[in-house]
């Protein structure tokens, strides 16, 4: 069966409180945000000690941690900021299993100065694709060097966005180090979002092999053509979209999420699914409804 599962992020506490609500809440497992309140996990300050720690908490609690998350801008325009990026990464990968789970998670970037998940023009140029391949390559050998796997999650305003963009980085850089954390959502823009289904089918037809952990939000169409966030600590926590898709928590959407979880349990049947795009008090709503799109297609 599919295990349902939270980011920790969405529990601002100390590591014993989110634990113990993250528990209440009936999770199965985590996608683990290195943002406690008793604990200091930021950049520079990750120890085998600390992961020990943490790991060992979660362990205790039979909630396994099933990836972590180092959502940074991968391409970020300043030098400077772009080599303090891949070098988090890193530290994260070194840790990977020190914090139980080989999986390390960020988005691919954009150029774009103002936001990490806002278009720029120059994420559609060839020199863009180019620049990110040779930074996913590093990571995977240093994932790999390191008994980790540094996992792509696309979005569609960064370098990486569509089904043929993440296909292309796949196949060119072939690499067991290198693999996919699938959020449906993240390939819908105005081009394709009343092409949903149609979509959910390409994305399982090419990409199906490289997915690892998936991701459980929505997507739909809004009339609000500006940059969304709601509550959340970190900005992947908050972020609820740009431009005229929408990306609210599950069940608040468009996505076929019948069709979605059909098509990610057969060949991924107990695969964690992560819950995303949530307020604290909204956990319990999403919850249910996974869980009760679960039990209709017997997933």
């Amino acid at each position: 069966m599919i295990n349902v599962g939270i980011f920790t992020g969405y529990y601002p506490y100390t590591l014993e409180e989110t634990i113990a609500k993250i528990k209440q809440a009936g999770m199965g497992c985590v996608q683990l945000d290195l943002e406690f309140t008793d604990i200091d996990l930021s950049r520079g300050h990750i120890t085998k000690q600390k992961a020990h720690q943490v790991r060992d908490a979660f362990r205790q609690a039979n909630l396994p941690i099933v990836a972590i998350s180092a959502y940074t801008n991968l391409v970020h325009p300043d030098p400077v900021k772009r080599a303090e990026n891949i070098a988090a990464v890193k530290e994260i990968l070194a840790h990977a299993r020190d914090f139980g789970t080989p999986y390390v998670i960020s988005e691919t970037g954009t150029y774009n100065v103002d936001s990490d998940w806002l278009y720029d023009p120059q994420n559609s140029t060839e020199e863009a694709y180019q620049e990110f391949k040779s930074i996913a390559r590093e990571l995977a050998t240093f994932a790999w060097e390191h008994g980790a796997v540094f996992l792509v999650e696309n979005y569609v305003n960064n370098i990486i966005g569509s089904v043929s963009q993440v296909a292309r980085l796949m196949r060119d850089v072939e690499h067991p180090g290198l693999g996919l954390a699938l959020d449906p959502t993240n390939y819908f823009d105005d081009k394709n979002i009343d092409a949903i289904d149609e979509t959910l089918h390409s994305i399982f037809n090419v990409l199906d092999g490289k997915i690892k952990i998936a991701h459980a939000k929505d997507c739909k169409k809004t009339d609000v053509v500006i940059e969304k966030f709601g509550d959340g600590a970190a900005e992947h926590n908050s972020f609820r979209g740009a431009g005229s898709v929408e990306l609210p928590a599950a069940g608040l959407g468009s996505l076929n999420y019948l069709l979605y979880v059909e098509l990610l349990a057969k060949n991924h049947p107990n695969i964690p699914l992560i819950i995303e795009h949530v307020d604290e008090s909204d956990i319990p709503r999403a919850k249910n409804f996974v869980d009760d799109v679960l039990m209709v297609t017997g997933t």
